[in-house]
């Protein structure tokens, strides 16, 4: 806990005691004068601080080895390169009311003894000129005329006299000075209401907020630091192709979306409403994102983005040269095992590899010798979900396990009445109503009906019919083939579920509008039907790999939250409480969005290429945004909704879970308590009453800035939390933060332990179910292996769409996790160090209690057949591909 924290207050001037009065001699008016020049000189002196900084070379995603850092790099530093002034908090300069300036300050030397140094930081000290009249500092300004960026971490300021220590947490690129149009200032750790705001300090905060807006319409270059909106109209690739261009997502009711941050690139040669992208073959992604949100640490997202680039534009032609999408597929499951051995190259292949690929991404990719410069096979590790049983994945049990306890454990929903409806325009798309009957059912619920089932909730379903009609027609027309699904599963005494149907249809072969056609799949293990069935289970996992991937994933974590971002940005200073609480769960988003729009979701991308919807993730993920509902992403109203949970006062959190043992809801209810209990007590630091929360500017400005703009699209929408209460803000925020860090992280994380055997999560169908008397249906019998591997997705597929899962599924060295802070001074208000302290505590608890859930034999969700643990809410985790863990946010 910081002990010195932050305050407005007067310094207590030093006096010297008041002379005798006896007489005048001339010694005793020299006595006089020599306390009165005492006295000035305790009102003087100097203030020490500590300047920690990271240095250009440091950050460049070329030259990632830390150890290259030269004296002289550093020693540049010092005389007068960078000079500081400290702003005074208490008094301001009659002139212009703003705070009072006090002289600059170079950095002077080295410091090497600070403990709290990271790996590839710099600390440097600086002495501050002082007067009794400055007051306490409650802002600096800081210059840079070197010719490079550094990034500037933090300034502490020790012995201020009648106060402490005063801490400046910056982490922030700072440019040289005369890129900037005005001065680059930082505020103390200290929170403030914008009417609490210290008169001296009130329009350096809003002059700050005005530089973040911008203009709305200058070109945006690196070193600027403006958040801005922009429609996702930079998907396509129009200059090469008519095929290459892609709809615009945002600003329309055709495709509503969230907004993204603007860049200012022109518009494309031969659309003048798509924005033209980089070309491929540009040696970085500089795609703009505000400075400060690409990353200032060594484990950056451009490494990452140029890892993403390598895969999309150098190793995907080169291995599309060998492999071609219906031949060169794997003959068994043994042999897809041997990817995890190592998986043998053509030797042309690895020839234009070793020239094309510079280091040090080979070794990202494949195992390498440096001093025979030999590229060996690609290498992958071997996924957790067949570590302990290699077959575990082909049972009912864990294919519906998965639905509660999987990568995508947010769509199954209970099932209210049977038949089955559409939401489907039946103007459009004719009568959609399920052709699955009660007797189809009943064969496998062991003598209980479907009405008795439905009473007692223990009917689910996991469907995709809605999602994919619309696209099937088109996509069917292409290399891929594939069903929308609708899978119904039993609740057993065991609290396992058990499928009991899939149903597998296609679009009318007379027209959409005259509905569809489809076949109803049973259980069953043996000869063609138990391959058959197998299959119908692949086809489902098709289509949850690729909602999971653009909707569960994407859309209502990585694109929702990026509003958010851009509008605390541009309203909330970072003086403002709100600001200080979310900011944690912003950092890196913007920029990985900006990555993955360029490097996996573009225009026959890794993303489109590899899924079955392909093109049409665009509509897909627009209609479902069309339903979004800010208040149901709080994890008790998305279960309640889903039929998953109800009302139950009697019940932890006031729920009661309808399959007991759900693990993504029973871990994740104790997250989303704990956070909102963080946020219930951090906003009742600041706000003593629902007018304090409606007499906020910035805070008002925010939220409507945010419905407005961010998620303008549905501005209209009744349900927008008016802002008015304590209340509405804490669940608000709790909403936020759970979705930046423990929903992505249950959607994310697993994406390789569980998709990494692409057997398990296949993403692409390329044949549908065979008819008797076909060659097809010959081997289905004859090599149900082969069968099955002939449908899912190929070789050429599987080799990248791992390479991408399991990057994305890596925990960076430096992550920052729920219920931690990357500097401990984030703030000097007592109060919510304390309760920031007891979230921390009940998150160490919350993991040691799902440990104990994870142990328990009974609860047999938590491991099933494959013996896989559900780890992916534990908050914490090492380095790596570790299959848990919370980071704070949407980092990867």
């Amino acid at each position: 806990m910081v002990q010195n924290c932050y305050r407005i207050k007067t310094p207590v001037e030093t006096k010297p005691p008041a002379p005798e009065q006896t007489d005048s001699s001339p010694r005793q008016s020299h006595l006089a004068a020599g306390a009165v020049k005492e006295a000035k000189r305790l009102q003087q002196g100097k203030i020490k601080g500590t300047v920690v900084l990271m240095t250009k070379n440091i950050l460049d995603s070329n030259n990632l080895n830390l150890e290259d850092k030269a004296e002289d790099d550093l020693g540049q530093f010092l005389g007068g390169a960078v000079s500081l002034q400290l702003i005074s908090a208490q008094n301001a300069d009659p002139g212009n009311g703003l705070g009072k300036l006090g002289e600059a300050a170079s950095l002077e030397e080295f410091v090497t003894t600070l403990p709290t140094l990271l790996e590839g930081q710099d600390a440097f000290s600086v002495q501050f000129d002082y007067t009794h009249d400055f007051g306490v500092p409650g802002a600096f300004v800081i210059r840079n005329n070197l010719p490079d960026e550094f990034y500037l971490v933090s300034l502490t300021l020790d012995d201020i006299p009648n106060h402490g220590s005063v801490h400046y947490v910056c982490n922030s690129w700072i440019y040289p000075a005369n890129r900037y149009s005005s001065d680059r200032i930082f505020f103390a750790n200290k929170a403030y209401v914008p009417s609490k705001t210290p008169p001296a300090l009130v329009k350096y905060r809003e002059q700050e907020l005005i530089t973040l807006r911008g203009d709305g319409f200058s070109e945006l270059v690196e070193h600027d630091r403006v958040y801005d909106y922009a429609t996702y109209n930079d998907l396509g690739w129009p200059d090469f192709g008519e095929s290459l261009a892609r709809p615009t997502l945002g600003g329309s009711s055709e495709y509503p979306y969230p907004r993204r941050g603007r860049t200012s690139r022109p518009p494309s040669e031969s659309d003048p409403n798509t924005e033209s992208k980089l070309h491929p073959g540009v040696e970085h992604l500089d795609i703009y994102v505000p400075r400060d949100e690409r990353f200032g640490h060594p484990n950056c997202s451009d490494f990452l983005a140029y890892f993403l680039k390598l895969i999309s534009e150098d190793l995907k032609p080169l291995l599309e040269e060998t492999f071609n999408f219906t031949s060169d597929d794997f003959d068994s499951f043994d042999e897809v095992d041997q990817l995890y051995e190592g998986f043998e190259l053509p030797p042309d292949v690895l020839q234009n590899i070793q020239k094309k690929i510079p280091t040090p991404m080979l070794a990202e990719l494949f195992q390498t010798n440096d001093e025979l410069d030999l590229i060996y096979p690609l290498s992958y590790p071997t996924p957790k979900v067949i570590i302990e049983n290699k077959s575990g994945w082909m049972t009912d049990e864990e294919f519906a396990r998965e639905m509660l306890a999987g990568v995508n454990p947010g769509v199954i929903r209970a099932l209210q009445e049977l038949p089955l409806n559409s939401k489907l325009d039946i103007r459009a798309y004719g009568d959609q109503t399920s052709k699955i009957t009660k007797e189809q059912l009943e064969q496998n619920m062991g003598g209980v009906t479907v009405d008795e089932a439905l009473q007692h909730t223990r009917l689910f379903i996991l469907d995709y019919h809605d999602a994919f009609m619309p696209y099937l027609r088109k996509i069917n027309e292409t290399l891929k083939k594939g069903y929308a699904t609708r899978t119904i599963l039993f609740l057993k005494e065991d609290g396992t579920l058990k499928p009991l149907a899939i149903e597998l249809s296609l679009p009318h072969p007379d027209g959409d509008e005259c509905g569809f056609i489809s076949r109803v799949v049973l259980p069953a293990d043996q000869g063609v039907e138990g391959t058959i069935w197998l299959l119908a289970k692949a086809y489902v996992t098709v289509n949850d790999s690729g909602y999971h991937q653009l909707v569960s994933h994407w859309l209502q974590t990585h694109a929702v939250i990026e509003p958010f971002i851009i509008a605390a940005n541009r309203q909330l200073s970072v003086l403002h409480p709100i600001h200080k609480l979310l900011y944690p769960h912003f950092r890196d988003t913007m920029n990985i969005n900006a990555i993955a729009r360029q490097a996996l979701l573009d225009a026959n991308g890794i993303i489109e290429w590899s899924f079955l919807h392909g093109q049409y993730w665009i509509e897909m993920s627009s209609k479902v945004y069309k339903n979004w509902v800010f208040p149901d992403q709080a994890l008790p109203k998305d279960l309640i909704k889903r039929g998953m949970a109800v009302e139950d006062p009697e019940c932890p959190y006031g729920l009661r879970l309808v399959i007991e043992d759900y693990p993504f809801a029973v871990d994740g209810l104790e997250i989303w308590a704990a956070i909102n209990t963080w946020v219930y007590d951090y906003v009742h630091c600041y706000y003593d009453s629902n007018e304090d929360v409606q007499q906020d500017s910035e805070l008002q400005a925010w939220w409507k800035e945010i419905v407005e703009v961010g998620h303008g699209d549905l501005k209209d929408q009744p349900w927008w939390f008016k802002m008015q209460t304590r209340a509405e803000l804490v669940e608000a925020c709790t909403v936020i933060i759970w979705t930046s860090s423990a929903l992505h992280a249950a959607v994310n994380f697993g994406q390789y332990p569980y998709g990494g055997y692409i057997l398990n999560r296949p993403t692409v169908s390329r044949r549908l179910l065979p008819e008797d008397g076909t060659p097809e249906y010959e081997v289905l019998k004859e090599n149900p292996e082969k069968a099955f591997l002939n449908t899912v997705t190929p070789k050429l597929m599987i080799l990248l769409h791992l390479s991408v899962i399991e990057i994305l599924s890596r925990h960076a060295s430096d992550e920052v996790y729920l219920g931690t802070r990357d500097n401990p001074n984030w703030t000097c208000d007592v109060k919510p160090l304390e309760a920031f302290k007891k979230f921390g505590k009940r998150l160490e608890e919350i993991e040691k209690t799902v440990i104990e859930r994870n142990n328990t034999e009974t609860l047999r969700n938590r491991i099933g057949p494959v013996k896989m643990h559900y780890t992916l809410l534990y908050p914490t985790s090492g380095e790596g591909l570790t299959c848990r863990g919370i980071p704070n946010s949407i980092s990867i």
